[in-house]
């Protein structure tokens, strides 16, 4: 049995990447393949749990440092008990976010020395790496509107990340663009300002790389 490709879909906020990661999951499932999907920080009863203290709580904000531990906890547990078993079985997994966005987020977003969070990462990935990455890039401008127009939807508010604050955001986008140019062999970074189905089809043409 083979082993499964592992996509990775990364961005930062408002990027659209819920409604490519789901239309990946269809495509792939229509042809046969053995497909699972997975989100950061989640996939695992712990790592849930690990979820609603970053993002949902306002008793006791995570220091930066914590909260840099907290997510690699979460990423270890999913890494060990779903994503690479299934990969093992031959099947194919799609994360909402993985590695690169702690190096975005924590790295460049929060200013931890990135030599740190990348042996970090190294460490709680147990050597993982994606096959293949989806940077979906979008404007300030864009993403807040779509933060907004999502809060209006689900009638929900931004969480503690999502309220950090537009140079927060700035240094993210400025992360990710950093990561894609020193690795543009894994890293496709894909225009998410248009509209959703010609964002899906760069994504799949560009999935030939791995198939």
């Amino acid at each position: 049995m083979s082993r499964g490709r592992f996509i990775t879909f990364e961005g930062g906020e408002g990027c659209g990447k819920s409604t490519q990661v789901a239309r990946m999951k269809a495509a792939l499932a229509a042809e046969g393949l053995p497909v699972l999907l997975v989100r950061e920080p989640g996939g695992t009863w712990l790592a849930e749990q690990i979820r609603r203290l970053i993002k949902d709580q306002d008793e006791e904000a995570p220091c930066d440092r914590a909260e840099l531990l907290l997510f690699l906890a979460a990423r270890s547990q999913l890494v060990k008990n779903v994503i690479r078993p299934a990969l093992d079985a031959g099947t194919w997994v799609i994360s909402d976010r993985f590695s690169d966005s702690t190096l975005a987020y924590q790295g460049y977003g929060r200013g931890l020395p990135l030599d740190v969070v990348r042996a970090a990462n190294d460490f709680a990935c147990d050597g993982l790496r994606p096959d293949i990455t989806f940077l979906l890039d979008v404007s300030e401008e864009t993403s807040l509107v779509r933060m907004r127009r999502r809060e209006s939807a689900t009638h929900s508010t931004a969480d503690r990340i999502e309220r950090a604050g537009s140079e927060f955001h700035a240094r993210i986008r400025r992360g990710f663009a950093e990561i894609a140019k020193a690795e543009p062999s894994r890293v496709v970074t894909v225009d998410a300002n248009g509209a959703p189905d010609a964002v899906w089809e760069e994504i799949w043409k560009s999935l030939g790389r791995i198939r």
